[in-house]
């Protein structure tokens, strides 16, 4: 039906209802001062904005963040449209900055406008003095490349991976098989594998080596980076930073003292221009398939997950670098010492690295399978397969989860 409106204007009311259908919620729940800041952020009171960002970011901590109710991270992203938008003609690494923090932060129900506002921020170019004055972190390529080809020599491998690594069952390699092989002799059987060869057309492969495509394209944005051997370690910590910031990091000299990673960030979600340099895989179709989160783990040597597993079937892509991975079977869950509390229920408390044989005796003589994943490899994982990961180099992975419909059991 024609409205005789224009699009854009129905655009427009469409995000002002929501908006107002927000503020309304919020008012409801006793948040009376954010409403109230965020009108006078609406007519370009940054000092309100900012105050109505403070108190939605003071909401999002007041508890677990299951516990949180979803309208004040929809509070808490309308916020930061607002001094996105007031910052924008004079600071654009704090507008940017803000619409990030409402894309990792915030709800879904901005997410849109969050999205087109981040398409109208000017490309990041060096020597923007528009900012902090850090366009050009002087990232060395050469470095970055040496980085990329680090323990190639197995001799220096084995010094770092966990005690009988490589020497029991190698996963399986294949290259390029068909879907239908695919599902098959590993997805219907639950068998891990590795698939060669099929990701050398992702631009990715090429675009990702070249360090200064990396910044120029993601450098001013803010990223949530882990802190810390691993997220079981008491020192762990998660950081908020600029994606150049994080770059710098991983040539710091105290940067095995300080591992930090981007471990299971929606980071194509968030920055789209990665996101055209790689494609989904067909295999992620079998049994009907239906992809549940598309993430990214970049970081240096040395960088470490812990043992643990995950609900849903996972196709683990390594586009730079090289990792050590190990797998334990499903079916050996109660060896392998599950943590009891339930945020880690799906983690072991066993460490691969340092295994303590007198607490953990049944771990000792489990069989596993184990690889050194190589650039440009695929790694199947089923659901609840334990699997353990360590970079050996520079590494920039994908992983591609996805699940399907309950099929019924043999016999029935």
């Amino acid at each position: 039906m024609d409205t005789g409106e224009p699009a854009g204007a129905l655009v427009a009311a469409a995000g002002g209802d929501k908006r107002a259908a927000l503020l309304r919620q919020i008012t409801e729940e006793g948040g009376f001062a954010f409403a109230a800041s965020a009108e006078k952020a609406a007519a370009g009171d940054l000092r309100a904005a900012e105050a109505a960002r403070e108190m939605a970011w003071e909401q999002l901590h007041s508890g677990p963040w299951r516990e949180v109710e979803p309208a004040w991270r929809d509070a808490y992203a309308l916020a930061c449209l607002h001094v996105a938008s007031i910052r924008a003609g004079d600071d654009r690494r704090a507008a940017l900055r803000a619409l990030d923090m409402g894309l990792i932060m915030g709800g879904d129900l901005l997410r849109a406008e969050l999205e087109a506002a981040i398409a109208r921020v000017p490309a990041y170019r060096n020597g923007d003095s528009n900012g902090d004055g850090n366009g050009d972190t002087g990232i060395d390529a050469e470095r970055w490349m040496e980085g990329l080809s680090r323990n190639t020599d197995l001799a220096d491998v084995f010094k770092v991976l966990p005690v009988k690594s490589l020497s029991c069952k190698q996963i399986e390699r294949r290259t390029c098989i068909s879907l239908e092989a695919f599902i098959h002799d590993y997805f219907l059987r639950e068998s891990p594998v590795i698939l060669s060869g099929c990701i050398d057309h992702w631009p990715a492969r090429t675009k990702w080596k070249d360090i200064k495509y990396l910044e120029r394209i993601a450098g001013d944005r803010t990223v949530p980076a882990e802190v810390g051997k691993n997220y079981v370690c008491n020192e762990w910590r998660q950081d908020l930073i600029t994606f150049s910031q994080f770059l710098e990091r991983m040539w710091s000299p105290d940067c095995s003292a300080n591992l930090t990673y981007l471990a299971q960030h929606p980071l194509f979600d968030q920055i789209k221009e990665l996101r055209e340099d790689i494609v989904v895989p067909d295999y992620c179709y079998a049994g009907g398939g239906e992809l549940q989160a598309l993430n990214a783990w970049f970081g240096p040597d040395g960088t470490v997950t812990p043992l643990h597993h995950d609900p849903h079937h996972n196709l683990f892509a390594q586009v730079l670098g090289r990792k050590y991975i190990r797998l334990y079977n499903a079916s050996i869950s109660e060896d392998l010492y599950p943590h009891m509390e339930t945020m880690l229920s799906n983690t072991s408390q066993v460490d691969l690295d340092n295994i303590d044989v007198k607490e953990f005796p049944r771990t000792e003589g489990l069989e596993f399978m184990d690889c050194i994943l190589e650039e440009g490899d695929l790694l199947y994982i089923p659901p609840k397969w334990w699997h353990y990961v360590r970079s050996l180099s520079i590494s920039f992975s994908v992983s591609f989860w996805w699940r399907t419909p309950t099929l019924p059991s043999e016999g029935s």
